[in-house]
C-alpha cells in the first residue's frame, strides 16, 4: 500500500508559497518555483520534514543519519518542471511498523516528495474531454508517501491499515489526513496468488481513491478480476488502474512503470541532509500517547464498541478524558460522545460537558432537554446550567405533580387506556407520547411508573 499524506504546513515544500484552501481559484497560489521557471532554486520546508520524521518514529522507522532528495524524471502536463523532486534510495526513514487488529503490518519506508499540479477535464472524463485545463495550486504541495511491505491479505484489512494511519497522523498532529480535502490519497497495489503458494502474482496499482468505503470496494472488485483472469486461462498485467465510483469497477490507465523508467539521479540544488540525533531525540521525547496504547488503556473501563469510536479520533478521546477527570460519570459520558458527539463534530469545552453529564445522570434534566442544552452551550460557550435555569429545562419528578399529569392523559386517551388493560403493552407508547407532549421536562422513568400503576 502507497499512502500519500499531506503534512500540516503552512508554506509548500520548496518555496514560501502558502498550500492553497480547498476550491481556490486556479493558479493562484503558484510561485517562480511552483512554476519551474528557469533559474529558480528550492529550498527544504523544516516543518514538513518534522512532520515525516514524527510520522516515521510513531510507526517505528529506523532514521538514518542522512538522507537526499532525488529527481522523478517524467513529462507530464501538470509537471511544469519535468521532474518530481522526490527520495529513492536514501529516504528519510525505512524499516517500520504497525499493529493493525492482529497483524503486524511492516513500513518499508517514509519519505518526503512534492504534490504535483491537477488536470481539469472539461466533461470530466478525459476520454470524452473536449478540452483540460491545468491547475498548478498543489504543485509542490509536500507528500509523505508511507509505503508498506505485501503484509495486508483482505479489502478489510487494508481498510483497517489506512484508517488506523490516519488515526495516527492525527494524533501526533502530522496531518489532518483528510481524504476528502485530498490530504490523504491512498493506492493498494494488488496481487493474487496460487494456495500454497509464496510467489506474489503480478501485481496492479489502483488509483482514484478517495475513502475508505471506496479502497474497500476498489480491492473486493480487484481481486475478483484478477481471480477470473487467471481461471480463464489469462495472463494478470503489471498496470495502473483508475477507480470509478460511478460504475463500481477498476479499469485500465496505463502500463505500470518500473524505477529505472524515470531516471532517478541526486537533485543537484539540493544538498543532503544530515538528520542530528538530538533533534530526533527530541521529537521521540515530545510525541504524544499513540493510539494504540491509548485504545489499550480506554479498554480497561469501557466497553470496546465505545473504544472504537473514542480511540479512533485524538480530539473525542480527550474530551472523555477530561470530562470524566472532572466528575463526569465514564460509561455515560462515553455513550454520549459515540451518540450524540461524534456524528455531528460539535465538541464542548470538558468541563461543559461535565456539567451537563451530572445534570443527566442526576436526574435534573431528561435526555432530551439535554441535547438542547449541549448544543446551545457549544453555540454560546455558557455553562449547561445557565441554560436549564434560564429555559426551564429541570426534569420534573415530584410524584403529585406528575401524577395529575398521568390522571389526565389517561383520561384523554380511553381507547390507549383500555388497549393496555386488555394486554396490548404497546398502548403505553402513545400515552407515553401524549405525557411528554403536555410536559416535555417529565421524568420519563418516574412518568412511566406512575401509569402503570394507574392502569393495574
Amino acid at each position: 500500500m502507497e499512502v500519500h499524506v499531506q503534512p500540516k504546513t503552512r508554506t509548500k515544500m520548496f518555496c514560501g508559497c502558502a498550500v492553497a484552501p480547498l476550491n481556490a481559484p486556479p493558479n493562484t497560489y503558484v510561485c517562480e518555483i511552483c512554476l519551474g521557471l528557469p533559474g529558480t532554486l528550492p529550498v527544504a520546508n523544516k516543518a514538513a520534514v518534522e512532520a515525516c520524521l514524527k510520522t516515521a518514529l510513531a510507526l517505528n522507522c529506523e532514521i538514518p543519519r542522512h538522507t537526499k532528495f532525488d529527481r522523478k524524471n517524467y513529462m507530464y502536463p501538470d509537471l511544469p518542471k519535468g521532474y518530481q523532486i522526490s527520495q529513492y534510495d536514501l529516504p528519510m526513514s525505512v524499516s517500520g511498523h504497525v499493529e493493525v487488529a492482529t497483524r503486524k503490518v511492516r513500513i518499508r519506508r517514509v519519505h518526503l516528495e512534492e504534490d504535483t499540479g491537477k488536470l481539469v477535464h472539461a466533461g470530466d472524463k478525459l476520454h470524452k474531454a473536449w478540452e483540460s485545463y491545468v491547475d498548478l495550486n498543489r504543485a509542490g504541495v509536500p507528500l509523505m508517501e508511507i509505503v508498506s511491505e505485501p503484509d495486508l491479505r483482505s479489502a478489510d484489512e487494508a481498510r483497517d491499515y489506512a484508517t488506523e494511519l490516519r488515526t495516527l497522523l492525527r494524533a501526533i498532529g502530522a496531518s489532518e489526513a483528510e481524504m476528502e480535502k485530498g490530504q490523504m490519497r491512498v493506492e493498494p497495489n494488488i496481487s493474487i496468488r496460487r494456495a500454497a503458494s509464496d510467489e506474489l502474482g503480478v501485481k496492479t496499482e489502483l488509483k482514484n481513491i478517495n475513502s475508505f468505503r471506496a479502497l474497500h470496494r476498489a480491492i473486493l472488485f480487484e481481486v475478483e478480476r484478477q481471480t477470473q483472469v487467471l481461471e480463464s486461462g489469462g495472463r494478470v498485467v503489471q498496470e495502473t488502474r483508475g477507480w470509478s465510483e460511478a460504475e463500481q469497477r477498476t479499469f485500465s490507465q496505463r502500463s505500470k512503470e518500473f524505477a529505472e523508467d524515470y531516471r532517478y539521479f541526486p537533485e543537484p540544488d539540493l544538498p543532503p541532509l544530515e538528520v542530528e540525533r538530538t533533534w530526533i531525540d527530541e521529537l521521540r521525547r515530545n510525541l504524544p500517547e499513540l493510539p494504540s496504547v491509548r485504545r489499550a488503556r480506554l479498554l480497561d473501563h469501557l466497553p470496546a464498541a465505545q473504544v472504537a469510536v473514542i480511540g479512533a479520533d485524538r480530539e473525542l478521546a480527550d474530551l472523555y478524558e477530561n470530562a470524566v477527570a472532572r466528575g463526569a460519570p465514564a460509561l455515560p459520558t462515553a455513550n454520549w460522545i459515540v451518540n450524540e458527539v461524534a456524528p455531528t463534530g460539535k465538541l464542548s469545552p470538558p468541563e461543559n460537558l461535565a456539567e451537563l453529564m451530572k445534570l443527566l445522570h442526576d436526574g435534573a434534566i431528561t435526555r432530551d432537554s439535554a441535547r438542547e442544552v449541549y448544543v446551545e452551550s457549544v453555540e454560546t460557550g455558557r455553562t449547561p446550567a445557565e441554560i436549564v435555569a434560564e429555559h426551564g429545562y429541570a426534569q420534573v419528578s415530584d410524584e403529585s405533580e406528575l401524577r395529575v399529569l398521568a390522571e389526565a392523559v389517561i383520561d384523554a386517551n380511553p381507547k390507549a387506556a383500555a388497549d393496555y388493560r386488555n394486554g396490548k403493552k404497546q398502548a403505553m407508547q402513545a400515552l407515553m407520547a401524549d405525557l411528554r407532549k403536555r410536559a416535555p421536562h417529565a421524568n420519563p422513568k418516574v412518568a412511566n411508573e406512575l401509569l402503570l400503576k394507574l392502569l393495574a
